[in-house]
Formats: C-alpha cells, structure tokens, sequence
C-alpha cells in the first residue's frame, strides 16, 4: 500500500477517535455491548469494537473498506481493561488521597462510567506506517485520584498515565531529575527502585508543591530520596542540569499534544547540554506524530 493512502488513513482514523473521545465518550454502553454480544456471540472487545465502527461511520456490513479501516485500526487498537489496574496500584494503595482544595489547586477523585471510552497508551507506529491510538474502556465504575488547576485536569492515575509511565520508570536510574510534579506518580515509582539514588522534581508552581509536600510526599515510602524544585523549567535545564551529574532525565509539564509539542521540541535541543544523561518524554510518540 503506498504511504500517502497510509497517512490519509491514519488522519481519518485519528480525527475521527478524537471527536469520539472529546464528545461522546460514553455513548457505548452496557446494554448496547451485552445485545451484541448476546446476539453475535462474539466476545466483550469485539462487540465493542462494531458499536465503535458505527460511532466513527464506519459501515462495515456493506463497505469492504470501511471493513478493512476496522480491521486495521480499531479491532487491534480496542483494550478492555481490569479495573485493578488502577485500584492495585502502588501509589494507590500507599498513598490516601485526600480531598482537598488551596489557592486554584485541587486533589479529587474521577471516574470512567462503565464502557467509556478513553486513551489508555501512547501512539504505536505499525511497521506498515499505520498509526494507532489505542483505547480503553472498564466494564465496571472505576475512580482514580486526579489534581486539577482550575478545574483542569493536569495528572491522573488512569490507564494511560499508567501504561505511558512504565517504560520510563522501568528505564529510571541513579540520579535521576524530572520535569512535572503533577501528583508525584513519576518520582514515587522512581525512587522505589534500588537502582535509583536521588529522584529531583522541578515544578514552576508553588501552590501545587505546597499540596505535594503537605499531603502526599509524607506517604511515600522512599520520599527522602525526593527532592522538589521551584523553577521553571527551561531555565533550570539551561542552568542547573548540565552540572547536576544527572544519569536519567524524564520530561512531563504538558496536558497533552496541543501544549507538547512546542515544550517537547525546546526540551530536546536542552540535551546537548548534557550528553552523557539518557532522556525520556512522556507520550512522546504521540508527540511524533503531531510533529
């Protein structure tokens, strides 16, 4: 297939799960994929996957290329995922989440509706060129700790904070320094590991450190390996990495795409200043693709 019909499937396909997600993720529901799959007898995932086809005008009783998009994009693209994923987690089970608000900034609890639908993983480039953008749904209500800015959301502990953390984590180690505070997520799993000496955090906001240090930081088993910065970023990859004897560099201060893709371009440039450091980004091949 040549690569210009690949990229224009992959602009349908990705444009067409973007207005999915940001206008009717929970337009599945349970009574829909039940009927289906009572009536196919087809599992959970494929059920879902039809009434999902449907939803991003896709025909594919009648159209056989409508059928192949399926195929191609959806059908391997579609996770169920098990609800303790995010309730087993180790951050979850050490850390009690309160409730709480100061100055703009707030810690609360979301929740997926049973069979929302939501990102749960960074972009995957198919050895075809095919881009996909896996999705997630649980079939169960499921909560998750979230801080919000304003009312925005900036970090939760949801799939795809989850999944997209782990390579990274996994990676971490010795002096590692990292560009986020968020809800910590980053540096609590980090600083667990043996091979990790020193976790340093750099957050532009003070009010969010303040949230941090006052009522999760306490409950971090390895928090004393934990060091939080106030500063902007950018300056302190300039100024203060390339003498900070850093072995692992994490960078994660975006919301999504559309603030990441400028802040991901400045921070690679910052690498030169320290070539022997590994860096890692977050979601960063999504971040590819919009580039």
């Amino acid at each position: 297939m040549e690569q210009h019909t690949v990229n224009w499937e992959n602009q349908r396909m990705l444009e067409a799960l973007s207005l999915f997600l940001n206008l009717r993720p929970d337009f599945i529901d349970g009574d829909m994929v039940r009927q289906l799959t009572e009536a196919c007898r087809v599992p959970v995932e494929e059920a879902y996957g039809v009434l999902l086809a449907g939803v991003c005008g896709l025909d594919i009783s009648e159209s056989w290329e409508d059928r192949r998009l399926y195929e191609r994009y959806l059908r391997p693209a579609i996770r169920r995922q098990e609800a303790d994923l995010c309730r087993s987690d180790p951050y979850v089970l050490a850390v009690p989440f309160p409730a709480v608000e100061e100055d703009g900034w707030s810690f609360t609890r979301e929740r997926y509706r049973p069979y929302e639908a939501f990102a749960c993983d960074d972009f995957r480039y198919m050895p075809d060129g095919r881009v996909l953008s896996p999705l997630g749904f649980f079939e169960e209500e499921v909560t998750y700790p979230a801080v919000k800015e304003n009312g925005r959301i900036w970090m939760t502990v949801s799939p795809i904070e989850i999944h997209t953390m782990r390579p990274h984590v996994a990676a971490a180690h010795g002096r590692v320094l990292t560009y986020g505070l968020g809800l910590g997520y980053f540096a609590f799993h980090a600083s667990a590991k043996p091979e990790v000496t020193s976790v340093t955090v750099v957050e532009r906001d003070p009010r969010v450190i303040r949230l941090f240090r006052r009522y999760l930081l306490p409950h971090f088993p390895e928090g004393n390996k934990i060091t939080v910065v106030e500063a902007d970023a950018f300056a302190y990859a300039r100024e203060e990495m390339p003498r900070g004897g850093y072995d692992f560099v994490f960078a994660d201060t975006w919301h999504d795409p559309s603030d990441g893709v400028e802040m991901y371009r400045r921070f690679r440039a910052t690498e030169l200043l320290s070539p022997t450091t590994e860096f890692r980004y977050w979601i960063e091949d999504t971040l590819r693709y919009y580039l």
